[in-house]
């Protein structure tokens, strides 16, 4: 008689190979952009940087100094959340370093917050106009918004809830990754159909224009999926029925469960 043990142990050990290689791509990736994306920014200032055509500098230069204030504030703590997000998820940390984890999880909850309420701000100055205000704007209160509800969780002891808030939260931190992996595929498909002399500059505003919501909404959609994989509380669009009572009961016994 044959035993299934084996093949049962070598599933467990691919799972959690490729748990470990999707979790280390999440960390170098989010630490990469986090690097770049602040370290772009601490080469001068907003004028000298406009010039140079250094990202959203040139976008940023011509606004009012609380405008410019709340940009290096949202570059300074956007990337400082998306490189300490992913050592949230870390079980080693968790299980022998609680007080760690605890540390970093305050750390991140106060540059969500401070990076949520700036890029709502700045959505208000997009260079797309309403696709950046309302994409940008939603992804900004919701990224806020669900940060807020991992901490109530937590605060509460409901930690599988705050678990799912959680995975919920970075996903939307990981925007700042999926927004530039988006770009450069968009501006890659581009390539082959369009022409002319001002080809380059009409393919980044083409593949630009849908990154507003292109760089979260699939990943809310990933993140939802993960959390009704590991059977954590997850959303329904839907509430339940209230069951109507069965037919056949008595008034006084309906009575009696109000008050018990």
């Amino acid at each position: 008689m044959t035993s299934l043990a084996p093949p049962a142990r070598s599933n467990k050990q691919s799972l959690r190979r490729r748990s470990r290689w999707s979790w280390a791509w999440v960390v170098l990736s989010s630490l990469a952009i986090s690097g770049f994306f602040v370290g772009q920014y601490a080469q001068g200032t907003l004028n000298s940087l406009a010039h140079q055509e250094v990202g959203l500098a040139a976008d940023y230069a011509s606004r009012p100094l609380p405008i410019q204030i709340a940009f290096y504030l949202h570059i300074v703590f956007a990337g400082l959340a998306l490189a300490l997000g992913p050592w949230q998820f870390a079980k080693r940390l968790r299980g022998r370093r609680p007080r760690v984890h605890r540390g970093i999880g305050r750390a991140y909850l106060v540059s969500v917050a401070i990076g949520s309420a700036t890029g709502l701000l700045m959505s208000m100055f997009s260079t797309v106009g309403l696709l950046g205000f309302f994409g940008f704007g939603a992804l900004s209160v919701l990224w806020g918004w669900t940060g807020w509800r991992g901490y109530r969780a937590i605060r509460s002891g409901d930690i599988r809830s705050h678990q799912a808030w959680m995975i919920r939260n970075f996903a939307l931190t990981y925007a700042a990754v999926t927004l530039r992996l988006w770009f450069g595929v968009l501006i890659f498909v581009q390539l082959p159909f369009v022409h002319g002399e001002n080809r380059f500059d009409t393919i980044l505003a083409e593949a630009y224009a849908p990154l507003p919501f292109l760089c979260w909404l699939p990943n809310i959609v990933v993140a939802e999926w993960m959390i009704r994989r590991r059977g954590l509380p997850a959303l329904h669009l839907t509430t339940s029925p209230t069951p109507s009572p069965m037919p056949g009961r008595g008034t006084a016994s309906g009575r009696a469960a109000t008050t018990d």
